[in-house]
């Protein structure tokens, strides 16, 4: 069988598609793209992923013995990290008692709110009704980086507190 004749500007590369080497698997003489996800897609499917455990935990835990997963800093050094209470916080949040889940970790709402607005992103984009992730520029990768530093920084402010360092 003979294929079509195609010309230079017609041949689509794998890097046409994808936003980095990852996205690439060669097997044998052919190559198999996938779509890179973008972030509002990663934190969705994180967040979906992160409730569909913390709907469970507490059943989980009741078999278990009730331990939990305690946070390797805090066992280690007794100083709670930024994300401690997050579990607890998730777990909370997935059982409607949202006082306790904002004494706990309010990064939890942050976490919540990030999903609800990237869910219709993620099911848009499935759907192939919005267009494909286009990446970010560096000066928005950069403002992303500031804006990540600094929630982090008031979450540890704020379990420093909640545990008596501050």
């Amino acid at each position: 069988m003979k294929l079509p004749e195609t010309h230079q500007s017609d041949i689509l590369r794998p890097y046409d598609f994808a936003a980095s080497a990852d996205a690439v698997i060669a097997e044998g003489e052919a190559v198999i793209l996938r779509r890179m996800y973008s972030v509002p897609e990663h934190i969705t499917m994180a967040g979906l992923g992160a409730g569909l455990v913390g709907s469970v935990y507490p059943m989980i835990m009741a078999h278990t013995g009730g331990q939990g997963f305690p946070c390797p800093l805090r066992t280690l050094t007794g100083v709670p990290c930024p994300f401690c209470g997050l579990t607890t916080a998730t777990v909370a949040l997935t059982h409607g008692h949202w006082g306790n889940a904002a004494s706990t970790s309010p990064l939890a709402y942050l976490a919540v709110g990030l999903v609800i607005g990237t869910t219709p992103v993620l099911a848009a984009r499935a759907a192939g009704v919005a267009p494909a992730p286009r990446p970010w520029s560096a000066a928005a990768r950069r403002r992303a980086r500031y804006v990540i530093v600094a929630v982090v920084a008031l979450s540890w402010a704020f379990q420093l507190h909640r545990y008596g360092f501050l």
